[in-house]
């Protein structure tokens, strides 16, 4: 039991059919010295069952399961404990994203990527990806942050008009996109460009996801794609994405170069460059994510003229990209998503329906 002060370990329940994986989650877990296991189950039904015992504050969970698989136990879990943050545990494949993307849509609030061949001691990305998400969804931090600064919600400083929206998402993303996207016309009359923090493949499938569920196009975008209006682009997994101005067109430049922040696409990158080509007429929204990607970005599309607004802190599934964003006295507006949709196509110079 945790002393006077002291915060008791963060409960992870460990959900797989594979016994090195479970071995391999469990030995990082314990290692992280704040959290603790507090069960281990091969199959989704034996998960329901530990839930109603041990009451986790984290569920990590795999996809392909005897008996009963992730998305059914999703499914079962999301009508007892509609709140319990579950962590999908994926395969880079096709597949995996593919299933992944389905359970995010079906109440997953963030995956974690499973090393390529698993061994019995912890892989990288297990210490590096697994244990951060399940710190930042069980509400833990390193070091608590400065009272949030209040803002205006729908009170943009400037009336200026907006010739481009760029987007930083990253935890909880896919499915705050699909609101978002959704809620806009098609008639938008400007280009967004997106950096959702993924790997390669699962952002060309979330962009057809995001297209099959919203009035927009959505595409993930192309090295020397022409930016239009009306489009949505997604920065492909793994790549920097950046806009230039040709001599009549915008068009997307695509890079190898080293991440920021830690992160490939990164969010700066885009904002950077948008704010070098559409100067004041940048919008920057700044959604749901770990870490301070973003902020940099923020800093140069504010210095260019433009306006960045961001998804109110409370109603993120991670915090901690807006709250950044906040806490420099950057934002415009702190909103929830269906108010930034409409702060959005307001700013846009497209009327009401």
């Amino acid at each position: 039991m945790a002393g006077s002060g002291e915060q008791a370990p963060i409960k992870v329940l460990v959900v797989d059919d594979s016994a090195v994986a479970r071995q391999m989650i469990s030995r990082a877990v314990r290692a992280a010295g704040d959290m603790e296991v507090t069960g281990a189950a091969s199959n989704g039904r034996i998960a329901l069952e530990h839930i109603a015992l041990a009451e986790p504050d984290v569920v990590v969970l795999d996809l392909e399961m005897p008996e009963l698989d992730g998305l059914g136990f999703l499914r079962a879990v999301r009508l007892t404990h509609p709140h319990l943050p579950v962590i999908v545990f994926s395969a880079l494949t096709a597949t995996g994203a593919a299933a992944t993307l389905a359970a995010i849509a079906a109440g997953a609030s963030a995956f974690a990527l499973k090393p390529s061949a698993l061994r019995g001691s912890s892989d990288g990305t297990v210490d590096t990806e697994l244990i951060p998400q399940i710190r930042a969804l069980a509400g833990r931090r390193a070091t608590p942050p400065p009272a949030t600064p209040r803002v205006h919600k729908g009170l943009g400083r400037r009336a200026v008009v907006v010739n481009a929206v760029v987007i930083a998402v990253s935890t909880g993303g896919p499915n705050a996109l699909d609101t978002l996207l959704g809620a806009l016309p098609s008639s938008l009359p400007v280009p967004i460009l997106i950096v959702q923090h993924m790997p390669a493949t699962f952002t060309r499938l979330l962009a057809q996801r995001l297209a099959a569920n919203c009035s927009l196009a959505v595409v993930e975008a192309q090295q020397g794609q022409l930016v239009r209006a009306g489009v949505a682009y997604i920065a492909p997994g793994g790549t920097h994405m950046a806009v230039a101005r040709g001599t009549l067109d915008t068009h997307v430049v695509l890079s190898d170069d080293p991440p920021e922040n830690s992160c490939r696409p990164a969010a700066d990158v885009l904002f950077r460059s948008a704010a070098a080509v559409f100067g004041s007429g940048v919008l920057g929204v700044v959604m749901t994510g770990m870490g301070r990607d973003g902020l940099a970005g923020s800093r140069a599309v504010v210095a260019a003229g433009g306006s960045v607004v961001v998804q109110e802190p409370a109603s993120a599934v991670v915090p901690s990209m807006p709250e950044a964003v906040v806490h420099e006295g950057l934002a415009d507006a702190a909103l929830t998503l269906l108010e930034l949709a409409a702060e959005i196509t307001r700013r846009c110079g497209v009327r009401a329906l």
